[in-house]
């Protein structure tokens, strides 16, 4: 039985302490905040409650593995779109009724759409058999030689896009998941058309309560699995000698030893102050910042006709706006603006007659003091904006919080307030990530910036990753 520190709770770090626990091994868990769960989480005013973090579950499987019994609910509607010249797309789960929406939209492009989906099914199948199923630096047993293939290396998402569709709008609906790693559809990689693929095969779904709901149900099992989980404390170092770990270092000064120790934190937080590395900190440096978010947090009067759970409200013009975020580093002049209102499905997250709209704006992972305007300001450049496409919210607005990628950096040692740690660009964006087994012996990498990626079901299976690496290196 090995001594295991997990350093954060994020649903990395909880998985990883679950599965840690149930191998026999004694585990204890630091959270430097006053609850578990990390980005999933939730702000609550005045009756309202409006999600920090993410808005849809995918793969739910994954948890269900883990003995979570969650209350799910899967919207009427993926999502609904809404392009800069007014024509609408909504996006159903059922991959013929989806096809027949995008024949409705553009005619010629259904049948395209189907090709699309099963591209991505391809490709999803082969990152099963590779990508998902272990660590970086380990030949897959399931791997076939086509599967290298299967992801189209060297092609973009944007470019995928263009061997699909010739309808502008529809290439604009593939890129929009290139913002699913915090990227650019013109950097990203084709894989993240596999995302599209899941989605439209097992669906998307919500969380009774809101999704912060699975860190509650984590947080259970933890206990139950015997997992000692100390909140409020704050671990400053990472204690090493030349080749293993040796535990870590409170802020409050006291000095936990371990055998193992998983760091569910951003990687340049662990190789630039926890566990000093200029080598990997350069590295990491090199591939840049993902994105960040910009969020409006608004309590509206009212209920508004025809509102989907899940909505898009397009700019119309996505390579400029993308340029603004990565090239010109300023918030995009015409956003696209993702609404969620949870209340669609679950009138508990408001107040009767009443929404909770949380709207998500894509931008440079920077300090806001630099931006050329005010997050205030850009809140009212936002509003203009949604009112001109057809989300007016004049007098209809009962309060608007604001959640910056400050935020970001200060409540989780986001670097820079990126929300995945570094940008998921070029053909092996996939392999150039930060991998689960960290320089010394005893040392485990889990979370959104690493290996395989960010996102409910990605750090999921990181946490699966860590717990089979460490039963590898410390048997129970």
């Amino acid at each position: 039985m090995a001594e295991v520190i997990v350093v954060g709770g994020g649903v990395g770090g909880m998985v990883s302490a679950l599965l840690l626990a149930r191998q026999g091994h004694r585990v204890r868990l630091y959270e430097r905040l006053p609850r578990l769960g990390g980005k999933l989480a939730e702000h609550r005013r005045d009756g309202f409650t409006f999600s920090l973090g993410p808005s849809l579950l995918t793969l739910p499987a994954l948890f269900g593995e883990l003995g979570l019994e969650l209350d799910l609910i899967q919207p009427r509607e993926l999502c609904r779109y809404r392009f800069a010249d007014g024509s609408t797309l909504t996006a159903r789960r059922d991959p013929a009724e989806m096809a027949a929406e995008v024949e409705r939209l553009a005619p010629g492009e259904g049948r395209n759409w189907l090709a699309f989906h099963a591209w991505g099914r391809a490709c999803f199948e082969a990152a099963n058999r590779t990508f998902f199923a272990g660590p970086l630096n380990r030949p897959p047993a399931e791997a076939r030689p086509s599967d290298l293939l299967a992801v189209a290396p060297g092609r973009t998402l944007d470019g995928l896009a263009r061997r699909f569709f010739t309808d502008p709008r529809l290439r604009q609906y593939v890129g929009r998941y290139a913002t699913y790693a915090g990227s650019s559809p013109y950097r990203a990689p084709a894989a993240l058309a596999s995302v599209p693929a899941i989605e439209h095969g097992e669906g998307g779904w919500y969380v009774s309560g809101g999704l912060p709901r699975i860190a509650d149900a984590l947080a259970v099992l933890l206990d139950k699995a015997g997992v000692e989980a100390v909140l409020g404390a704050e671990v400053e170092e990472v204690l090493a000698d030349g080749d293993r770990v040796l535990g870590v270092r409170l802020a409050s000064g006291e000095r936990e030893r371990a055998d193992v120790v998983v760091v569910n934190t951003d990687a340049a937080a662990l190789y630039g102050m926890l566990l000093p590395d200029r080598r990997r900190l350069r590295r990491i440096a090199r591939l840049g910042t993902s994105s960040s978010v910009f969020l409006l947090l608004a309590g509206v009067e009212g209920r508004t006709d025809g509102l989907a759970h899940h909505s898009i409200v397009f700019s119309a013009d996505y390579r400029r706006e993308f340029a603004d975020i990565f090239d010109r580093r300023r918030p995009p002049e015409d956003p696209t603006v993702y609404i969620g209102c949870s209340a669609v499905d679950d009138p508990s997250q408001a107040p009767d007659g009443m929404e909770n709209w949380v709207m998500l704006i894509n931008v440079p992972a920077r300090d806001p003091g630099r931006w050329p305007m005010s997050p205030e300001a850009y809140r009212d450049l936002v509003l203009e904006r949604l009112a001109s496409r057809g989300h007016d919210l004049s007098g209809r607005l009962r309060s608007v919080d604001l959640f910056t990628p400050a935020d970001l950096r200060d409540r989780y040692g986001a670097w820079g307030g990126a929300i995945y740690g570094g940008a998921y660009d070029g053909p092996f964006a996939t392999f150039r990530r930060p991998g689960n087994r960290g320089p010394r012996r005893g040392l485990y990498l889990v979370g959104g910036s690493v290996h395989p990626g960010g996102g409910l079901p990605l750090v999921a299976m990181g946490g699966r990753i860590v717990a089979s690496l460490v039963r590898e290196d410390f048997p129970p």
